[in-house]
């Protein structure tokens, strides 16, 4: 039996055929998009071999001209460069692998998602296999959401694989990592990604525990019963700020974080947020909780005479401690481009180096990565930095990239010895 459709309705579905006409424009610009980069991945081999190498060079030209790619991708799209590492290598495999699945794409028929779920599960299928893969799942690709189409093609994988799930999972395992992303409203979100055993036991014990103490709490008339959710994310948080490994390591270790806060904040005269290294801007409550536990404070940043060390020009190459705090504070990470690791654990880096006659001052260092200070050595990236520690990148193409610090920080007179505190 068949329904009239009213005249707003009619109207309606011109918008929604509006939308799906947008999508596609946008689908054919991702099409444009991977195959700029893949050109420009071409280009970039076939000219490795004109690039300059100095006898300090450690590494070869094809290192040089990968690296100054991926980099350089990575600024122009301001994205990690990890991300424009996928992107060359999604790029590529559309243009050598996939060619049924850049068609669509460029048609307009499926997503950039889409196509991702498609190359991610092609990667680690045989040559001779990819033609049956993809015919499989392109027109899937066409009707089902990202979610199911990944699904299905993680299945249709399984089937095509010549290896057995055991050898693969062995080198998979080698990939499980974990990170950090903040969120909005002083949360943050921690990433874990392991075996899927694991995970799946992790989660549920802690599940189980919150349910015990659900019942728990019901039991005592608590007002304020939390949900399982939230117990099940107090459980996991108790867990990993407290627990201990089955070796014994975390025995005796506490959890320490770095928060910056006006001594108004903490006297309750201020609700001025505090400031957590690595994240951002905090609470109040949080920071003046935060304070209150901690075991020593270090006087910095948060008064006009804070006696750091700005400056001990030739005279030494090692930076100071305070020196060294001062600037951990101010960058909170590497100062490459897009870069996001943390400065902790970073090299601090003459921005114009000691042996060019560069000084040991805070507007002449800077936070880089293993990575990225091998970049600025190796590669023919150049940076220059100007006052406040605002750094200006060249890239090999002679364009220009300025990143900022973290924390724009106030700084005493120079002091020869800081005293104690």
């Amino acid at each position: 039996m068949s329904t009239s459709v009213g005249t707003t309705q009619e109207q309606l579905g011109l918008l929604f055929d509006a939308v799906a006409a947008a999508d596609r424009v946008i689908a054919r610009a991702f099409a444009m998009r991977s195959a700029a980069i893949d050109e420009a991945r071409r280009f970039s081999e076939a000219h490795a071999g004109e690039i300059p190498l100095s006898p300090r060079s450690r590494w070869d030209r094809d290192e040089i001209a990968s690296r100054e790619l991926s980099s350089e991708l990575a600024a122009t799209l301001r994205l990690p460069e990890p991300t424009a590492l996928n992107l060359l290598a999604e790029s590529r495999a559309l243009a050598e692998e996939l060619p049924a699945t850049r068609e669509a794409l460029q048609e307009g028929l499926i997503s950039y998602r889409h196509a991702q779920v498609l190359v991610g599960q092609a990667w680690s299928i045989p040559a001779e296999g990819l033609p049956d893969f993809e015919a499989a799942l392109l027109p899937a690709a066409q009707k089902l959401t990202v979610a199911k189409l990944k699904q299905k093609a993680r299945v249709l994988r399984e089937r095509l694989h010549p290896e057995t799930i055991t050898k693969r999972r062995a080198r998979s395992i080698l990939d499980r990592t974990s990170w950090v992303q903040a969120e909005p409203d002083g949360m943050a979100t921690l990433h874990l990604t392991t075996g899927a055993e694991m995970v799946r036991s992790i989660f549920t014990r802690a599940n189980d525990l919150a349910a015990s103490l659900q019942g728990l709490e019901k039991q005592q008339c608590r007002e304020n019963q939390r949900t399982l959710t939230q117990l099940r994310t107090d459980v996991l948080s108790d867990l990993l700020i407290d627990g201990v490994t089955p070796t014994g390591v975390g025995t005796g270790v506490r959890a320490t974080v770095q928060i910056t806060v006006s001594v108004m904040t903490l006297l309750g005269h201020s609700e001025e947020p505090g400031y957590l290294e690595g994240y951002g801007p905090i609470s109040p409550e949080t920071a003046r909780d935060l304070a209150s536990r901690a075991p020593s404070f270090t006087r910095i940043l948060t008064h006009p005479e804070t006696g750091v060390v700005l400056s001990v020009g030739r005279d030494r190459y090692k930076v100071p401690k305070r020196m060294r705090r001062f600037l951990r504070l101010r960058d909170e990470t590497c100062r490459f481009v897009g870069c996001n690791r943390s400065a902790h654990g970073a090299d601090l880096d003459h921005t114009h180096d000691w042996h060019l006659l560069g000084q040991t001052a805070v507007d002449n260092l800077a936070h880089l990565c293993t990575a990225n200070h091998a970049l600025k050595s190796e590669t023919r990236w150049s940076v220059a930095q100007t006052p406040g520690g605002i750094l200006t990148w060249t890239s090999p193409t002679g364009r220009d990239f300025v990143t900022e610090p973290a924390n724009l920080l106030p700084t005493g007179p120079p002091l020869e010895e800081p005293p104690p505190f």
